[in-house]
């Protein structure tokens, strides 16, 4: 701002300056042109007087300069509408006077001096010359007052601009003492942290046991817990399992003595439970019948589901304990072979599966067999039954990494499913299809494992479209620090 100011103040007061010599430019025409016209008159009067050639030569040019100096004088004032008036008042008099010039010379050539002293009289004594006088003093004044006016607004210029450039210098000082106390400072401050990265070093080896031995410990933690879901866990489930099954087994030998009971005739011996075989209930006693059957249907159901969700926490952790292989992997024939696993199911949802360009990978390979193969999954299995099933994979390369996306056009996910649906039996929209939403949260952990990521688009009848970022090149170094 500083340097901005002082470049305008010194435009301006250069600017001021220029108007100041303007002003004694337009000044010193005003006198040159007067002195052309007195020189014509005197000029004139020395010719009538002695005839003398000299005279005439001298009246001549004058009377020839006075027009260039007054169009001169014209251009110079064109910026001053006061000083305009004025010219066109001084051109009409100089015009008349120099008639009268003419008037006397022709007069005098012809000899008729009398008739030329009085045309000289005439001239003196009329408005012409006082008109020219006047007028020229009049627009001298007029430069005076401008003179003045410009020079004080140059030397306030002047003035602004060696002030705002004492102020800079000034800053410029203060910076450069503040500089060399932050550039002191930002050197102490960085010797404090060498010496804290050397200690931080130093201790760098004990840091990195302690956090190996954090992890072991976790991983035992998961593998215990691993263990108590296999056995604490499936094994009251067993129980409750057979359970079911005798409770299932002693329900119909309960009702078929209740209809043997039903059935006996008034008085009539009673028909044991083993002889009655399938004897139909009747009333209330097959109502409660049916809803036995039921209700032990519901839990056997629930037990299916539990045991279904233990067998699949345990796929989960096991997973986890599995070392990743990096290999080069050749991704589209990968991708046409999940779709040849699919493409019955895709038939008979009526879907299409295309398969564009896909950039190769060094990854693990079952790790994206289960990723691709769990998305193009659930893309036939939610697709729309109104509308032919389009589900398309593509890839592209950006800075180190491999982009691939699974787009469909089928059912869509709800804005506020979109992480919802990476969440362990958390699932988003209808529940008619089977499933018990861990697949989505075992692709996006196998894809972080890979080092990348995962992210969904989507809106409801309208499709999906999950993108999953892979770095080309997964290394032995990635898979350390992934672990």
């Amino acid at each position: 701002m500083i340097s901005a100011g002082s470049v305008y103040l010194v435009n301006k007061a250069r600017e001021d300056n220029k108007w100041v010599l303007h002003t004694i430019e337009v000044e010193n025409q005003v006198n040159a042109l007067l002195l052309e016209v007195r020189r014509a008159e005197s000029a004139a009067r020395g010719y009538l007087l002695t005839r003398g050639p000299e005279f005439r030569t001298d009246h001549e040019e004058a009377v020839a300069a006075i027009p260039l100096a007054l169009d001169k004088l014209t251009r110079q004032i064109g910026d001053n509408p006061a000083q305009r008036n004025g010219i066109t008042r001084l051109r009409a008099a100089i015009e008349t006077r120099l008639e009268q010039f003419s008037a006397e010379i022709d007069t005098i050539t012809r000899g008729e001096t009398d008739k030329a002293t009085a045309l000289v009289r005439t001239a003196a004594s009329g408005n012409s010359t006082a008109t020219i006088r006047d007028t020229a003093e009049a627009m001298l004044r007029e430069e005076e007052r401008l003179f003045t006016e410009r020079s004080i607004n140059a030397d306030r210029s002047q003035t602004l601009a060696a002030s705002l450039t004492g102020i800079g210098s000034g800053l410029v000082v203060v910076l450069a003492i503040l500089s060399a106390w932050l550039v002191r400072r930002s050197a102490a401050m960085r010797d404090q942290a060498e010496a804290r990265l050397r200690d931080a070093n130093a201790n760098l080896e004990t840091t990195v046991d302690e956090r190996t031995a954090d992890l072991r410990e976790a991983n035992d933690e998961i593998q215990r817990f691993a263990y108590i879901v296999s056995h604490d866990l499936r094994s009251p489930l067993v129980n409750i399992m057979g359970f079911t099954s005798e409770l299932e087994e002693m329900g119909r030998d309960i009702f078929r003595r209740i209809g043997s009971l039903t059935h006996v005739a008034a008085g009539g011996p009673q028909v044991a439970a083993s002889d009655a075989g399938e004897i139909a209930l009747e009333g209330p006693d097959e109502k409660l019948s049916e809803d036995f059957s039921e209700a032990l249907g519901f839990i056997k159901s629930s037990i299916a589901k539990m045991d279904r969700l233990i067998s699949a926490i345990l796929n989960l952790t096991r997973e986890g304990r599995r070392e990743f292989e990096p290999v080069r992997i050749d991704v589209r024939e990968l991708m046409e072979a999940i779709a040849a696993t699919v493409a019955h199911q895709a038939s008979e949802a009526n879907a299409e599966i295309r398969i564009g360009e896909l950039p190769d990978v060094t990854s693990d390979r079952l790790a994206l067999e289960q990723i691709f193969s769990n998305l193009i999954d659930n893309a036939v299995k939610y697709l729309r039954n109104s509308e032919a099933g389009k589900i398309t994979v593509r890839g592209r390369t950006k800075l180190g990494y491999a982009i691939y996306e699974v787009a469909d056009n089928g059912r869509g996910i709800d804005a506020k499913d979109h992480q919802r649906i990476f969440d362990l039996f958390r699932r988003a929209g209808t529940q008619d299809k089977p499933g018990q939403g861990i697949g989505l949260a075992h692709v996006r952990a196998l894809v972080r494992r890979l080092g990348g990521t995962m992210s969904v688009s989507s809106e409801l009848n309208q499709g999906s479209t999950f993108t999953i970022t892979l770095p080309i090149n997964w290394n032995a170094s990635k898979r350390t620090s992934d672990r």
